[in-house]
């Protein structure tokens, strides 16, 4: 298991391109949810927020959508998009493989699959609405649940849940399992993104 901060001073020294590790990161992750999963054909919601986690997101959904259905909600401020988000977020802007849809006309039980790229790693306080309503309503649905690296809610360092979170089925961890997902061992595989090589 590594700490959050362990992972940022990995990512610092390995050298490789934050754009290049966000790519390796989403194809990582669809890599592995095809491993436990079959997405052909399947209806997929990937929801995501302004921060990396959300930029991991929006690769996945560039590599999901040439097998499967793919919608995504985004939640956040493109204003507070880093430029890799950013630059991830406009290869898919346009993609007609890929819906981009609004919470008012949202139907969470119309989905096979619900990504939570909403906060990954990057999250100690209780969460606010409208995300807050939206975790409890995107944990309630039948659809498998599935989170890039920490469940939404969940503290990446001590496990602690927060005032809600997202109930994942399985959680795919980038790199290594982060010290929070303690006692998710049984629901989580880890996904190879090019670090391994590195020493922490």
């Amino acid at each position: 298991m590594i700490t959050p901060e362990d992972m940022l001073k990995l990512e610092e020294e390995c050298k490789i391109p934050v754009i290049n590790m966000m790519e390796n990161a989403g194809r990582a992750f669809v890599e592995a949810l095809k491993s436990k999963v079959d997405v052909t054909g399947k209806s997929i919601l990937i929801v995501a927020y302004h921060g990396n986690n959300g930029g991991d997101g929006f690769v996945a959904a560039r590599h999901l959508c040439e097998d499967a259905e793919v919608d995504i909600l985004f939640m956040g401020d493109e204003n507070k998009f880093s430029e890799e988000t950013k630059a991830n977020y406009k290869r898919i802007e346009n993609n007609d493989r890929i819906q981009f849809l609004n919470l008012d006309i949202m139907d969470f039980s119309d989905y096979d699959i619900i990504v939570d790229a909403i906060f990954g790693t990057g999250l100690r306080d209780d969460i606010q609405d409208p995300l807050a309503t939206l975790i409890t309503k995107l944990s309630e649905s039948k659809a498998f649940k599935v989170s890039i690296d920490v469940p939404s809610g969940i503290n990446p360092e001590t496990g602690e849940k927060l005032n809600v979170f997202f109930d994942a089925d399985l959680v795919i961890a980038l790199h290594d399992m982060k010290l929070g997902l303690k006692g998710y061992e049984s629901k989580t595989v880890v996904a190879d993104i090019g670090l391994q090589d590195i020493k922490n």
